[in-house]
């Protein structure tokens, strides 16, 4: 990184700041300060009141950043967590559940990180606002489920929307369609942080504004930025006012993140004095997941471990599947009280995550990051969950999609689940190639959706096509070589074979 930071990380032999160091950072807070003073002199109303409470916040993070010596985690530390500090979802389940649940629910309120746009999948606007199933988009699918619950249980769960500034108005606009459910929808907004130059460690915003030149200057800094939010915008005081006590957290984009009943009732059938303030729903690791972040025992309190903390010599342990075996799904419940509490203490402690990007223009920038599930270790009476595979479904590619838009699948009150006629409760591995990456693409390259009720393994590389009616079973790898095309003709069925070429078709 900059000199600045280089000079930083040399630390004085009792592992302090030496004087040069601490007159060092004084001087780089003192520029921050002065250049963020000069980018809110150039807005106006609302928006300086804003962008000043999202300074603040940044200006803490920037001021730990500057503090941190090296890797933040000692590795002889860590520890496998105790037995009794994840609990297998089964033994949850098995308690039952009692007659009046309605009455959990009532205090239950569902949130969902809304700040991430479609880019990656080739489409504008907020994710969220995808199609990922007979034309239900994430957030359709979020409002059915809800306003099932509330039907069924003659309950009042409301559902919070954490949006960011590039999600926020196109959200807003949508949300018009839900009036006429019965689902209460809040909104509040994530914060606004400036990107700063890896150099000089100096925003490189202008203005104020998010258009021009300015358009790549800001990013809403990761999802552990939650607790600040909610905090600031008052949706937290409101909710705790109307009798709610727990909120259950999750990416959008996770279409296996519903409202488990046993998990709440597990919450909310503590008794007082264990109440446990923050469950994280974990799940077995699978050789695809080696990079997620997973539960530790660290200086005697859970601590979720992401690979950045990670010193390199150990990221191949990191990775092991035997010594960590699980990872976080971000599915997690968190109690409103004590969120009030750590904030009002200025308690919350989360790891920073040094994001470094390339803009458009060749500059490179530093984004400081926080994960929501990093503040675990704050709370008191933590515990892990270890639920099964299907609670997490993410929707990140157009690979991913392609197994929620089948048959493996079926769709009942805004909820997936797994067809009962597929012998094998795992998921098939699919791998599409550059020419699906796009959404819009990706739907011109299937007639239909093909079945796949008996499918192990699907790669599919260059340009294909696939017919109506087509049937994968097994293993299936499709490769058109540069410049030829393949079509897989409608009613096709393909059973453990290699396509490759000019449509030959092989067994494998």
């Amino acid at each position: 990184m900059s000199l600045y930071v280089e000079g930083l990380s040399k630390r004085a032999p009792n592992g302090g700041m030496t004087e040069f160091q601490e007159v060092m950072r004084q001087q780089l807070e003192k520029s921050m300060h002065k250049e963020l003073d000069k980018l809110l002199s150039t807005g106006k109303g609302d928006a300086v009141q804003i962008s000043r409470r999202d300074f603040e916040g940044f200006q803490k993070l920037f001021h730990r950043f500057l503090q941190v010596k090296g890797p933040s985690v000692d590795w002889a530390k860590i520890h496998r967590p105790p037995e009794d500090s994840i609990q297998p979802y089964e033994k949850i389940k098995a308690k039952g559940l009692p007659d009046n649940i309605a009455d959990s629910l009532n205090k239950l309120v569902v949130v969902k990180l809304n700040g991430g746009l479609g880019t990656s999948m080739g489409c504008k606007g907020p994710k969220s606002l995808i199609s990922v199933r007979n034309e239900n988009t994430f957030l359709d699918l979020t409002v059915q489920q809800i306003e099932h619950l509330n039907k069924t249980y003659n309950a009042d769960v409301p559902l919070v929307l954490m949006n960011s500034f590039n999600t926020d108005e196109d959200t807003k606009k949508i949300l018009q369609k839900y009036t006429h459910h019965r689902v209460k929808i809040h909104t509040f907004n994530q914060s606004r942080y400036p990107r700063i130059n890896k150099e000089s460690l100096l925003p490189v915003a202008k203005d104020l504004g998010t258009t021009g030149e300015n358009a790549e200057a800001w990013y809403p800094p990761g999802h552990g930025d939650i607790y600040n939010s909610f905090y600031n915008s008052g949706l937290l005081d409101q909710l705790i006012a109307e009798g709610k006590e727990y909120i259950f957290v999750s990416n959008i984009d996770n279409l296996g993140a519903t409202v488990d009943l046993y998990i709440l009732n597990h919450l909310m059938s503590q008794p007082n004095g264990k109440r446990c303030e923050f469950i994280m729903e974990v799940t077995d690791k699978t050789r695809a997941d080696v990079k997620g972040g997973t539960l530790t025992q660290y200086d005697g309190k859970l601590r979720l471990l992401e690979i950045a903390q990670v010193p390199k010599a150990h990221v191949d342990e990191f990775k092991s599947v035997t010594k960590f075996k699980i990872f976080n799904t971000n599915n997690l419940w968190i109690s409103l009280p004590a969120i009030k509490r750590l904030q009002e203490q200025n308690a919350m402690d989360m790891e920073i995550i040094v994001n470094p990007k390339t803009l458009d223009g060749g500059l490179n920038v530093v984004q400081l990051e926080t994960a929501v599930g990093a503040a675990i270790k704050s709370f008191d009476n933590a515990l892990g969950i270890n639920v099964p595979r299907s609670r997490f479904l993410p929707v990140k590619t157009t690979s991913d999609l392609l197994l929620v838009m089948s048959n493996l699948y079926s769709l009942d009150a805004g909820s997936l689940t797994m067809s009962k006629k597929r012998e094998f409760p795992t998921t098939p591995h699919v791998k599409l190639g550059s020419s699906f990456t796009k959404v819009h693409d990706y739907l011109t390259r299937f007639e239909s959706i093909p079945d796949m009720l008996e499918l192990d393994h699907l790669t599919v590389s260059g340009d294909v096509t696939f017919g109506k009616q087509v049937s994968l079973k097994g293993t299936v790898i499709i490769i058109a070589n540069h410049g030829d095309r393949i079509d897989i003709p409608a009613g096709a069925v393909l059973e453990n074979k290699i396509v490759s070429g000019n449509l030959r078709i092989l067994d494998h």
